[in-house]
């Protein structure tokens, strides 16, 4: 019996492949991603229900095709351009689908410009005048009709630094992994940090076609870092291919484009536009050159585009291709001109309604930064880690991130471990990226975008990594000793548990006399009996054993001077929120509500 992918009947059948997953849902198969492979009864019985649900004629006959091979199915779908994957119709509200944005990442030597240049180069051929030309930074590449823009980003830094910026560019990370070299140390730092930018990963197992190459090695160290392929019963796409001759890099790009698809990527072209800087110079021709990647939003020749630190009347957009454009629409790269200054690489960008509200907005964001005086961003420490409590949503749960390098791969293991363990149903921790040796900048950088505190045990930051730590604002904390660092992150940790809430009683008060005052209402004449009462702490009234009402002390006076406490044996006058209610002879339970610290 002949299997096929669920992404392969979604193409025989001109659907998406969340349509067919919703189908095998309601068919009660037990599928897992677009990836899982199907019967043919299956297969027959998702036609079957497409044939109920929907009176016009399906494009193609899933009966016959599933007597082939997998194989065949690709080769039919690839010479029929009749069942191809139709694109995603445009939303109401000026929302349609988008191009997805995507970075290339890996090793040194293991293929990543190699890769991107025979794409380029097996685009421009196949399409002649129709694919893409000179490099601005980004490339378009068009798939089965359909654009991927891809930037020209060098490596895992540049692309943490621009998240570290607040610009979140990329959707789909393309993580080339030589098959004849395997896992490599920047390879995990690629992995680690893509995934605290939560981007999808498609895998190019690159340079099938040396004789030394192992792709289930490769697949096996892959799992062995988190990255569990779907062919394992992962979610990770990987793909084996060869920059050099091309082999399979067809189906990595139809694969991105699953990827994208399953994504659901959307842009709103009538939205005011906002984008992102990617690459920046001064050019002796032309003056301040950015280019950018419009995310939302048309931008147009004339806008007004203000950045943090430039601004200008765009007095030309160029696309890809070296034509000047009109216009240019979400995950549309461009590159402007008309800036008064260059702008930085990861600065973000909208529209103004005029040139006056930009510069004033630029002369404001100069004063601001004076007035900071070049002291750094307060990103996250150990002793203020509590903080994240102020800004947790109800039932979110506050996690310490932690980046940790050491100087042997035995203290990692045993470091890491010894740290993820101390996590609770209440307080996670997460170790965003671990590794041997100095404290780089890459680390910097990560740990800035990601919200951590640098944990370095025997081993010191560089010239350059310190430097970056101070003007991020992160935090490097340096260790000899494991202990010492089990010690601190169990403190840290204590102080993102929520605090015990306990009640202390303070006194009791008896109301004899009730004075009314003009604009002011009731005042309760009271005489303290037991304790005290402060001006700070709650009161209960008790009338006939009844709690009729628990709130707080808006007014404490000692005959006529405002009092902070008034002790026991002693009268006072006391104004109660905004119950005014009471009677004589009711009774006043004053407390306060204290925090105590939890330890773990």
């Amino acid at each position: 019996m002949s299997k096929m992918r669920v992404y392969e009947l979604a193409k025989l059948l001109g659907k998406s492949n969340k349509d067919i997953m919703k189908i095998l849902e309601d068919l009660s198969v037990d599928v897992k991603t677009h990836m899982s492979s199907i019967d043919d009864d299956v297969a027959q019985k998702v036609e079957d229900a497409l044939k109920k649900s929907e009176p016009v004629p399906l494009r193609a006959n899933i009966s016959t095709e599933n007597k082939k091979t997998k194989e065949d199915v690709a080769v039919n779908t690839a010479e029929k351009k009749e069942v191809s994957v139709k694109p995603r119709a445009a939303h109401n509200n000026g929302m349609s689908s988008r191009s997805p944005i995507v970075t290339v990442m890996g090793h040194v030597d293991h293929g990543k410009t190699t890769l991107l240049d025979t794409i380029r180069h097996t685009n421009v051929t196949a399409h002649e005048a129709g694919g893409i030309t000179q490099r601005i930074g980004a490339c378009i590449v068009t798939h089965e009709e359909k654009p991927i823009v891809f930037l020209d980003t060098p490596g895992h830094e540049a692309f943490t630094a621009m998240r570290a910026r607040g610009a979140e560019v990329t959707d789909i990370v393309i993580l080339v992994v030589a098959a004849d070299d395997g896992v490599m140390p920047q390879t995990r730092e690629a992995i680690d940090h893509v995934k605290a930018a939560s981007v999808p990963i498609v895998v190019a197992v690159n340079k099938i076609d040396k004789p030394t190459a192992k792709p289930d090695r490769v697949r096996q160290q892959l799992s062995d870092a988190g990255l569990v392929p779907e062919e394992w019963g992962g979610d990770v796409i990987m793909v084996d291919v060869s920059a050099k001759s091309g082999d399979g890099l067809d189906r990595l790009l139809e694969m991105v484009l699953l990827v994208a698809e399953m994504q659901e990527l959307t842009g709103d072209k009538k939205a005011p536009p906002e984008g992102v800087v990617i690459e920046a110079e001064l050019d002796r021709g032309k003056g301040p050159v950015a280019t950018v990647i419009v995310r939302k939003g048309t931008l147009k020749r004339g806008d007004i585009a203000m950045f943090s630190t430039s601004w200008g009347k765009i007095r030309a957009l160029i696309d890809t291709s070296g034509k000047n454009v009109n216009e240019a629409g979400p995950s549309t790269p461009v590159e402007i001109l008309g800036l008064v200054e260059v702008p930085q690489p990861g600065e973000t960008f909208v529209v103004v309604s005029s040139e006056r509200e930009a510069r004033d907005a630029l002369s404001a964001n100069r004063s601001q930064a004076r007035d900071a005086g070049g002291s750094a961003s307060h990103k996250v420490s150990l002793e203020d880690i509590y903080s994240q409590m102020s800004h947790m949503k109800d039932g979110q749960k506050p996690d310490l991130k932690l980046l940790v390098k050491c100087d042997v791969q035995g203290s990692v293991e045993a470091l890491c471990s010894s740290l993820e363990k101390l996590a609770t149903n209440e307080v996670g921790v997460s170790v965003v990226h671990r590794g041997v040796g100095r404290i780089s900048e890459s680390d910097v950088t990560l740990a800035s975008a990601s919200g951590a505190v640098i944990i370095g045990f025997s081993v010191r930051p560089d010239a350059n990594a310190k430097k970056i730590a101070e003007t991020e604002g992160v935090e490097i904390r340096l260790y000899d000793i494991i202990y010492d660092v089990i010690d601190d992150v169990k403190a840290a940790m204590e102080g993102l548990l929520k605090p015990i809430l306990r009640e202390e009683r303070l006194g009791e008060v008896e109301i004899r006399e009730i004075f009314k005052i003009p604009k002011a209402g009731k005042i309760a004449g009271c005489h303290v009996t037991q304790g005290l009462v402060r001006r700070s702490s709650k009161v209960r009234v008790v009338r006939a054993g009844i709690v009729i009402y628990d709130g707080g002390i808006s007014t404490l006076r000692h005959f006529k001077d405002e009092a902070r406490e008034v002790k026991s044996g002693f009268d006072c006058g006391i104004a109660i929120g905004n119950f005014q209610d009471f009677e004589e002879g009711d009774i006043l339970e004053v407390y306060e509500v204290v925090e105590e610290k939890r330890a773990l």
